[in-house]
């Protein structure tokens, strides 16, 4: 659900010389999952030796310090303790560097030259192109709770009337409109089929993204539920929308927050949970990283070491009555049990620190101790839940049974929920369900989730 974040700091280099020509620009292309990003090793001779600085052009980012190198036998190393960074590689006889980079615990193959580094083109035959078949208007709307505006995208059908309409809704994690990740634009594609098939769309930046205004930091999810129900009454308020007919489609926590704003707004006509979720937050974050670690190729005695400090992690967040609280609380556990696998060249308080701050966050503590369940009792419209049966983010046994179980206690009879077969978490066709296979994949979204989410709709809307 939370994407993977590769800020890289910045300080000044001193490398050591041996006889190999390492001075110069070199250039490489990290591959992550999701992204690709340039980045570029200025090295030179200095009156005192060697110096260099580290460039991340894709992030605007020049002049990079870093705390530790060296250059020795052929072999660079450079470390950034502040951002948890490594890299080490072999200077070979064909003047290109081999080697690893390495943030957070994770390491990813990153080879530089002194040639321009280009990045991969990458195939997404689903993406629509403009001139679209139907019209589509870039527009404003305000949270007046929350004292923002939120900037998106509406499209209609060509043809005069007025049609149903939803509203989507993004995962976790600051995306924009198109819920952009890992190089592909699931809402675009999504939001393009449904027009082509009568339905109106409204599609979004976050708060705080691309040209949304407010602070996506500080915000929770029932915070992001305000920003939905902004939504809802721009769409009442224009002529060409069914305001008996408007939908929420939500997907990964946009499926938290569709059963939310589905009790507090009034005539939400259906919801559609993509890989929403049916338990509580520390529980789906346990079940996520056993998955996700497993197929990972982590060993079961390292996945349990894992399950077992996160629990510790979790209840302490669960019992904790504020912030101060559970920093306090935190660092003191942390502190009784270091871990040794911390980054190399960072302390032990700095470590301790960065994990607090991964888990103290407003949203992060928001996530652990909600349970959706309550929420859904309460649902009293439609609802579609889909889940990829490889989904390894929102295992979908769990949540799908979770969900139902929920609805059926507060006596909603209208409820399908149906698992796919061979779809991930982004409801591509896939492999392994693993989010490294994401960016790798060219579908965006699996045509028959399209075509269930589509038909689901019109049925609901005739």
């Amino acid at each position: 659900m939370k994407k993977l974040a590769f800020t890289i700091l910045a300080s000044l280099i001193s490398l050591s010389f041996f006889g190999q020509e390492i001075t110069g620009q070199w250039n490489g292309v990290l591959k992550v999952p999701g992204a690709q990003l340039r980045l570029v090793f200025n090295i030179e001779k200095t009156a005192n030796g060697i110096s260099a600085t580290m460039d991340s052009p894709d992030q605007g980012a020049k002049g990079i310090p870093v705390s530790s190198s060296s250059f020795e036998n052929s072999v660079l190393k450079i470390g950034i303790s502040q951002a948890q960074i490594e890299y080490e590689g072999t200077l070979g006889k064909d003047n290109v560097i081999v080697g690893n980079f390495k943030q957070g615990g994770q390491s990813f193959p990153l080879n530089l030259s002194k040639e321009k580094a280009e990045k991969e083109v990458l195939i997404r035959p689903q993406e629509p192109k403009k001139p679209y078949s139907y019209y589509s208007e870039d527009i404003i709307f305000e949270n007046k709770k929350a004292g923002i505006t939120l900037a998106g995208t509406l499209t209609l059908p060509k043809q005069d009337g007025v049609f149903p309409a939803v509203i989507l809704i993004s995962g976790s994690g600051p995306q924009n409109r198109d819920e952009e990740l890992m190089g592909h634009k699931p809402f675009l594609v999504l939001s393009d089929y449904l027009t082509k098939n009568g339905i109106a769309v409204l599609r979004y930046d976050d708060r705080g993204v691309a040209a949304s205004k407010g602070n996506f930091k500080t915000a929770t999810t029932a915070d992001f539920a305000t920003d939905v129900e902004a939504g809802i009454e721009f769409l009442k308020s224009r002529k060409e929308i069914n305001k008996s007919k408007i939908g929420l489609i939500g997907h990964s926590e946009g499926g938290i927050i569709a059963p939310m704003v589905a009790n507090q707004s009034k005539g939400i006509a259906f919801i559609v949970l993509l890989a929403g979720t049916g338990i509580q937050g520390d529980q789906l974050l346990l079940l996520q990283q056993q998955l996700i670690g497993k197929a990972s190729g982590a060993s079961d005695e390292a996945l349990e070491k894992i399950k077992s400090s996160n629990i510790k992690i979790f209840d302490i967040t669960n019992k904790s009555t504020s912030t101060e609280q559970l920093q306090n609380d935190l660092t003191n556990y942390f502190k009784q049990n270091p871990d040794t696998e911390k980054p190399a060249g960072m302390t032990d308080d700095e470590f301790i620190k960065l994990q607090i701050q991964q888990i103290a966050t407003p949203w992060m503590q928001y996530f652990i101790k909600y349970n959706p369940a309550p929420t859904l009792e309460k649902v009293k419209c439609p609802v579609l839940a889909l889940n990829g049966e490889k989904d390894l983010q929102v295992p979908p046994k769990e949540n799908l049974a979770a969900i139902k179980s929920a609805l059926s206690k507060g006596r909603n009879k209208k409820v399908t929920a149906i698992e796919l077969p061979n779809l991930n978490h982004l409801f591509q066709e896939c492999v392994t369900g693993s989010p490294q296979e994401y960016a790798t994949i060219e579908q965006t979204f699996a045509p028959v989730a399209l075509t269930e989410i589509t038909n689901w709709i019109k049925t609901q809307t005739k």
